[in-house]
């Protein structure tokens, strides 16, 4: 590496939201800058200001807020061919928008050149060395994307040169290469990137890449060892087609890997936070499996894995979770061993060996239910329940007397679907009490919870605070049609702690239910243990 510093460029809030499926709005927006400049990062690509309304209110309100390190830039291309770049519409808005930097993007593959923009070559060049000299000229940080460029170098290396020499001469304070279709290796990489600084040590190099190789990690680490020292990328990787580089994972490489300072291990903390508030903003599950940030990046299932966890943590997890914000965990399955368990038992508060239980058949218990359908991967409420009916812990909150559930299914009004109301009426016992209630909602599920909610809380008053989140149904066997067994996973919240519970059932009210009724009592039991009770 060239460079212990390297600057972080997001794009999340333009690259980011080509994504399909994403829609952010101005709210959303300015939520995403605060939290980036508060994490460190140096530079938010807030987004095109002669695109959209909503990409000029960004610039308009981003102007006012009061950021303590990160800047703001405005994204755009180069003049028009054969407009003088003073006279171009587009860098004049770059300069209206009022962002400290600019980023324009210029063609530099030739055939790109000649049939994309059909121009010739000269003027390509005339149109990239203007546009960076005018912004310049206006008191800008200009950042030059050099689109296509490793195809470009590749097809034709002087050409590529020249384009990057047009925007060096004319005062471009980053070059940015842009690696666009994402098909370039490694390898390829470091080797244009290395020849490209070499052509121009004095200039300072960034790296821009995407994944549809599999590669915009491992592309952008790549060009830092050649010599870059800016990369960009997104938040979780998103972005058009596969996406971009995953911002996050590059600067946690960058920092814990390669002796760099992007953020700083202060920050660096924050990046599981940083992952999960972006995804919720973007309306988007956030990837278990997401390397360093996901849920699933520091879990251990298998038996032997979770018990040198125990003793050797550097064994299988390459880095400190809590350095990233993260947290080690041991999932109990079929695969799991004792170690794994009794860890799992220890981090739910629950110290088996302590209490004489027989590990074994709780073992066994757990190996029997998965054969049935149950899942306890993602269902730490379930596990919860059923490690302290092993423990004799258990004392139902509520039993039930029956339940029922009807579906109306009403007059077509004119909306997309026919208007549906579903009812349920439970019949519970609490202790001496007897309790009827019914609830309605758009389906049966959430129809049952509001009718066991109106039985209970009188009697359990915490259950107001209690949610569900997620609600996953899946059929086992779906060869077996209406008659496959189904397994309904609920995951809720009370504000403080968050849990799942599992169901199975060939009826996936029955599976329904049983997954809601853990939830519930686990909840109580959750809040009991703050309680101190």
């Amino acid at each position: 590496m060239t460079a212990t510093r390297i600057y972080t460029y997001d794009s999340t809030l333009r690259d980011g939201e080509q994504c399909e499926g994403i829609t952010l709005s101005l709210a959303d927006k300015l939520a995403i800058v605060r939290r980036l400049d508060e994490f460190g990062i140096d530079y938010i690509e807030g987004g095109f200001p002669a695109s959209n309304p909503k990409d000029v209110a960004f610039f308009r309100e981003v102007a006012v807020m009061d950021l303590k390190h990160a800047q703001i830039a405005a994204f755009g291309s180069t003049c028009k061919k054969g407009v003088a770049a003073a006279e171009d519409p587009g860098l004049a808005d770059l300069i209206a928008c009022g962002a400290p930097v600019v980023t324009i993007v210029g063609k530099t593959w030739d055939a790109q050149v000649e049939r994309a923009l059909q121009t010739t070559l000269e003027e390509n060049l005339r149109m990239i060395g203007e546009s960076v000299a005018h912004l310049k000229a206006a008191g800008r940080h200009v950042v030059f994307d050099a689109e296509h460029y490793f195809d470009g170098f590749k097809a034709n290396r002087d050409y590529a040169l020249a384009c990057v020499g047009a925007a060096v001469e004319a005062g471009a304070d980053s070059v940015d290469l842009c690696e666009t279709n994402g098909g370039a290796l490694p390898f390829e990489v470091e080797q244009i990137v290395a020849a490209t600084v070499a052509a121009f040590p004095s200039q300072a190099f960034g790296i821009h890449c995407h994944n549809d190789s599999g590669c915009a990690v491992a592309n952008t680490l790549a060009a830092v060892r050649a010599g870059a020292t800016q990369v960009q990328g997104t938040v979780n990787g998103i972005g058009e087609r596969v996406g971009n580089t995953d911002l996050l994972t590059v600067i946690a490489d960058l920092e814990l890997k390669m002796g760099a300072e992007c953020v700083g291990h202060r920050s660096l903390v924050q990046l599981t936070g940083v992952a999960q508030y972006v995804a919720e903003l973007c309306n988007v599950s956030m990837p278990a499996h997401h390397p360093y940030t996901g849920s699933s990046a520091f879990a251990h299932k298998g038996g032997l894995h979770a018990s040198a966890i125990a003793r050797f943590p550097a064994a299988y997890e390459h880095v400190s979770p809590a350095a990233v914000g993260n947290t080690s965990r041991t999932v109990v399955s079929e695969l799991a061993g004792k170690a794994s368990l009794l860890a799992k038992a220890r981090s739910l508060g629950f110290d088996l060996e302590a209490a004489g239980v027989d590990v074994q058949a709780v073992l066994d218990d757990i190996k029997a239910r998965e054969a049935a359908g149950f899942t306890y991967e993602v269902a730490d409420g379930s596990l919860g329940l059923l490690l302290m009916r092993h423990l004799r812990l258990y004392a139902p909150a509520f039993t039930l007397e029956s339940f029922r559930v009807i579906v109306d299914d009403r007059e077509d009004t004119g909306a997309l679907a026919k208007d549906a109301l579903s009812e349920a009426t439970v019949k519970i016992h609490v202790g001496e009490g007897r309790f009827v209630a019914t609830g309605e909602s758009a389906g049966p599920v959430g129809a049952l919870d509001a009718a066991l909610r109106m039985a209970i809380v009188a009697s359990y008053p915490q259950v107001e605070a209690m949610e569900l989140i997620d609600y996953k149904v899946r059929l086992l066997d779906e060869s077996q049609g209406t008659d496959a067994i189904t397994r309904v996973t609920i995951t809720a919240t009370d504000g403080v702690d968050t849990w799942g519970t599992v169901g199975v059932s060939e009826n996936v009210i029955e599976a329904s239910w049983n997954a809601l009724v853990d939830s519930l009592e686990y909840g109580l039991f959750r809040a009991r243990v703050r309680a101190g009770k």
